[in-house]
């Protein structure tokens, strides 16, 4: 396969691009290298991937429809892989014109390239925060995601429901991934694991929102990587069984599908900083603090779906993937 992988430089797009590299793919990978984190990070992964002779770097910014035009004419995508997006439920408050370009313009265009350039399949990255207001535990794709309560969150499921006008109006085959709490080693330092870290090593309080009555399915890195290289090759295809007078939400009537990647295991937020301490060899200090503006209590994903069509459930533990990101920071850091 010849993919474009977009956010190349980011967390998950860095371990996609490598783990698509060593299967023998040749890869473009597109970044901004925006400043939301530290740029450092972004090329030193970037570094990691200009190794391989099969790798071309393009520096550009999607929300610039004619050079990601000209890029997709001068390379025969048979796959595109969209990582990028700008990322952040909390900085969505702050700066929200960045998601609509990134997350919305941006990805109107890749649809458009996709569209135009023949593309076999877009797997694009959706996210855990679209289930909003659902209370309701496991989250599953037949759950409405009406209610979103961020921008980050509402862009992301902009993102679902552009790719199904596209996949039915053009026959595009769209698969969108609801990413649940992703960490390891080359994490984004905007991401509780880093921050809490930090924190512990410095000894600094650690603030710990809702009081830690918090819960996450923390997936390790290797985990979703798997699962997004199996489903750039499960080409969807209409769903015969797709009723318009009882729609499911997960499939359509077009080459159009919706996955959970996740654990599917929802972790206490005061479990994740035990199992941090443990692997640090050092107690925090916490500060509890209320509950901030568009985050969510809990996450919880039903891979049901995900698990019968690709043969494949995450299964990597939180300890085993803390150890793993604890020694990579240390590492890397030098802390």
């Amino acid at each position: 396969m010849h993919i474009l992988v977009t956010g190349a430089a980011g967390f998950i797009g860095f371990h996609l691009a490598q783990r698509l590299l060593l299967q023998g793919h040749s890869v473009v990978g597109l970044d901004n290298l925006n400043h939301y984190y530290n740029v450092q990070l972004k090329r030193d992964r970037l570094a990691l991937l200009q190794q391989h002779a099969a790798f071309t770097f393009a520096r550009m910014d999607l929300a610039n429809g004619k050079v990601l035009n000209t890029l997709c004419q001068a390379h025969n995508f048979s796959h595109v892989a969209h990582l990028a997006a700008q990322a952040g439920v909390r900085h969505s408050i702050e700066q929200p014109q960045n998601y609509i370009q990134s997350n919305l313009v941006g990805f109107g265009n890749i649809l458009e390239a996709c569209r135009h350039y023949h593309v076999q399949h877009l797997v694009f990255a959706s996210s855990s925060s679209v289930y909003g207001l659902n209370t309701k535990l496991p989250y599953s794709v037949q759950d409405s995601v009406d209610h979103p309560v961020s921008l980050y969150a509402a862009s992301k499921k902009a993102n679902e429901l552009m790719a199904h006008a596209y996949s039915h109006l053009y026959g595009l085959p769209c698969t969108g991934l609801r990413f649940f709490t992703a960490y390891g080693p080359w994490g984004r330092p905007d991401m509780a694991p880093h921050i809490f870290t930090e924190a512990i090593l410095r000894g600094d309080p650690l603030k710990v929102f809702n009081h830690g009555n918090m819960q996450r399915d923390f997936t390790y890195i290797d985990d979703i990587v798997e699962a997004v290289a199996r489903v750039v090759t499960l080409i969807p295809v209409p769903d015969p069984a797709w009723r318009a007078e009882n729609p499911n939400p997960a499939t359509s009537s077009a080459p159009w599908r919706i996955y959970n990647i996740g654990n599917s295991h929802a972790v206490k937020l005061m479990d994740f900083i035990a199992a941090l301490e443990q692997a640090l060899g050092r107690e925090g200090i916490k500060k509890l603090m209320p509950m901030q503006p568009g985050d969510m209590q809990a996450t919880y994903a039903d891979i049901d779906d995900f698990r019968s069509h690709a043969g494949f459930a995450p299964s990597t533990s939180l300890a085993e993937g803390i150890a793993k990101f604890v020694e990579w920071h240390l590492a890397y850091y030098k802390a």
